[in-house]
């Protein structure tokens, strides 16, 4: 299996152990910075790009987007499923997880009592 894992810092522990994990059972890895990742978005035949070149298809995806990037990081992850990558946390879930007043009108839709007891507001 072909798994790439989407991290700023490919040096950090988790990644590393991710990785080392990953190859023990076989498995092909490949750490990519999501913000040199370009799109190539086009009716006919999509892509991502690494650092100027066309990357292969990945069989699975594992999104380790930090808060400062989760903009472009959803982003370049979205492509990645548009193109058949199994992400292991989807991009809408990564982005919903970082939207907090989303998440609490999540949770109160579905019946959960939100932490904040339904009370928020915005001092702008």
């Amino acid at each position: 299996m072909k798994i790439a894992i989407l991290s700023r810092d490919g040096t950090l522990y988790s990644c590393k152990r991710l990785r080392e994990a990953a190859i023990q059972r076989g498995h092909l890895v490949e750490i990519l910075d999501p913000l040199s990742c370009y799109m190539n978005i086009n009716p006919a035949a999509s892509s991502i790009h690494y650092k100027g070149r066309k990357l292969p298809h990945f069989d699975a995806v594992i999104p380790r987007i930090g808060t400062a990037i989760t903009f472009y990081g959803t982003a370049a992850l979205r492509q990645f499923e548009m193109l058949g990558s199994y992400p292991l946390n989807e991009s809408v879930a990564i982005a919903r997880a970082r939207d907090k007043l989303r998440s609490m009108q999540l949770a109160g839709a579905s019946g959960h009592r939100p932490a904040c007891h339904g009370h928020c507001a915005f001092a702008g």
